[in-house]
């Protein structure tokens, strides 16, 4: 059973597979939206907010990889790869470029409801985290507040809404890309100024971080103790 009102959208050539997974889904109280490519997708995007998105890989025009990739760049929402291609090589470039999850065809409805499902349920527990401990310190992750220092100090708001998105999911990068877009910064420079205040508050020395690390090539991540 799904929690209510939760959006997925399903994005799939195949107007036959799009029709039952659409039905399979709301029978079991998703509600649910779909694209026959790329460009249907991205454009019911820009008015919609979804909690997971289901990509066939193997679409005409731009492939469910390059939407992985473009959608990537701005968003961390969870997304599941429906893919024919045998090959494991194939499989795994899905994951390694940003998919949460894959499910060869042909395959049952009810395999990819648990598969939903079980995303859905961990993404929902990461966002419930309410502190992290990062070496002596504890930073409650509702106020900002840092425990564990000599005086009381607080995060700014910006500096937190970092902390939170990072604890999502503790040793994955994230790019500056989606980390810009989600904080709605207008220049990188500003985050860049963000995150060197936030090490200046976290770290015991901010010019060789131990706990939030920058990736390169691929954007900044958190390790948590």
């Amino acid at each position: 059973m799904s929690e209510k009102n939760l959006h997925i959208l399903i994005v799939d050539d195949d107007d036959k597979i799009r029709e039952l997974l659409r039905t399979f889904l709301v029978d079991n109280k998703y509600l649910v939206s779909t694209a026959s490519n790329a460009i249907e997708a991205k454009e019911t995007m820009n008015f919609i907010i979804f909690d997971l998105i289901v990509i066939d890989i193997m679409m005409p025009g731009q492939n469910g990889y390059e939407l992985t990739k473009e959608i990537r760049k701005k968003s961390l929402i969870p997304i599941i790869h429906l893919t024919a291609m045998g090959e494991i090589k194939d499989r795994v470039h899905g994951l390694e470029i940003g998919a949460d999850d894959y499910l060869g065809k042909p395959f049952e409805p009810k395999e990819l409801l648990l598969r939903i499902n079980n995303i859905l349920n961990k993404t929902s527990l990461k966002r419930e985290k309410e502190q992290i401990q990062l070496g002596n310190i504890i930073i409650d992750l509702k106020n900002g507040l840092i425990k564990g220092k000599a005086s009381e100090q607080y995060l700014n708001e910006n500096e937190l809404k970092i902390l939170r998105i990072l604890s999502i999911d503790p040793g994955k990068p994230f790019s500056r890309e989606s980390l810009i877009n989600s904080l709605n910064f207008n220049q990188e420079r500003t985050l860049d100024v963000c995150i060197n205040r936030l090490r200046k508050k976290i770290e015991k020395n901010p010019k060789m971080p131990k706990y939030l690390k920058t990736k390169r090539g691929s954007g900044y991540e958190l390790w948590i103790d």
